[in-house]
């Protein structure tokens, strides 16, 4: 089945030699326009929100970036192709019970068909587990020669899944759908499940749908459906383990006087007092802001701070540097 190949420096708006810090503020500029918690339109921004996820996903992963900027050379003007398994990085088939391939795509999970084929994890096979189930002669009457011949367990089909920082907090419930398409007839069929989204997942884990992969031989149990967690990216905050980060950038006399700042945190705004005094790269600590760790308890939130210089002064704000110059006692290299 073709897909369509995902122009991600478009999607961003930046040029192909665009830096990491140019992906990473253009990143930052749209999913703040498009974050379903901020934009109107809830339904057209949650899908734009999502491929800005994507493209991010891969464009700032130097490996995953690599990779992307080599198979581009193959989509100059946007055409279709349909990615060898090489290319993929894993099988893009089942086989069912009856040795029949079938070609599957996910939908409801948050990433495209082209990141699937190309960056997700799909593959065909089950891992950790014997593809038997063993049924034999532990049921029939002692003595009995006769046993049942193995039975061969289903594949698990394994796939992406792309989360928001709020579902990881509260929990959800998604639709997914697994459309297969059996190579040899050309019949395509559609399947929906439902996939709990449990408070507390972690970027990594693996959400498993039992029984809903590829169909066991000889009665052999079906396989599953394995999701690997991917969080969206927040243009906010950065999950580290239970705790999110975050950054706050200060003038120097906010710094130095002290001030207080809302900030918004998943849930609600709350007040972030900054001490006088407060130095380059202090973090400071909003407690039980962050994700769930177990029952009510909950991680926190860490703000880092970084002191901004202005660009330019006018004249009266020169003149008052100076004056604060020649007033002030502090100096930075006493201790160095």
């Amino acid at each position: 089945m073709p897909i369509e190949f995902k122009d991600y420096y478009r999607v961003l708006g930046v040029p192909p030699k665009a830096t990491d810090e140019e992906i990473k503020r253009a990143f930052r500029t749209l999913a703040r326009k498009y974050h379903p918690d901020v934009a109107k339109d809830k339904k057209s921004a949650e899908e734009k929100f999502k491929e800005i996820n994507e493209a991010n996903e891969v464009l700032s992963n130097p490996e995953s970036r690599r990779k992307y900027d080599q198979l581009g050379a193959d989509w100059k003007t946007g055409a279709r192709s349909q990615p060898t398994p090489e290319q993929a990085g894993g099988r893009s088939s089942e086989s069912g019970a009856g040795g029949e391939a079938y070609d599957f795509r996910f939908e409801g999970t948050g990433f495209s068909d082209f990141f699937e084929q190309f960056f997700g994890g799909r593959t065909g096979r089950s891992r950790g587990a014997s593809p038997f189930d063993q049924r034999g002669a532990a049921d029939g009457a002692a003595g009995s020669e006769e046993q049942d011949a193995p039975t061969l367990r289903g594949q698990d089909i394994q796939g992406d899944i792309l989360i928001t920082l709020d579902e990881a907090l509260k929990g959800a419930m998604r639709a997914i759908s697994v459309r297969r398409t059996n190579a040899r007839t050309g019949q395509e069929e559609t399947q929906t499940y439902s996939v709990r989204i449990s408070a507390g997942v972690r970027a990594g884990q693996s959400i498993r749908v039992p029984g809903k992969g590829g169909e066991g031989l000889g009665g052999g149990r079906a396989g599953d459906i394995c999701l690997r967690v991917h969080y969206a990216q927040h243009p906010d905050w950065h999950p580290r383990g239970a705790d999110l980060l975050g950054h706050l950038e200060l003038a120097p006399w906010e710094a130095v006087l002290g001030a207080t700042f809302p900030v918004r945190t998943l849930e609600s705004t709350v007040s972030l007092r900054v001490p006088a005094g407060t130095r380059q790269g202090h973090q400071l600590r909003i407690r039980g802001q962050g994700l769930p760790v177990g029952g009510a308890k909950r991680g926190d939130l860490y703000v880092g701070v970084s002191i901004q210089v202005p660009p330019r002064s006018s004249k009266e704000e020169e003149r008052l540097w100076k004056l604060l110059a020649t007033e002030s006692t502090f100096d930075p290299r006493r201790n160095s």
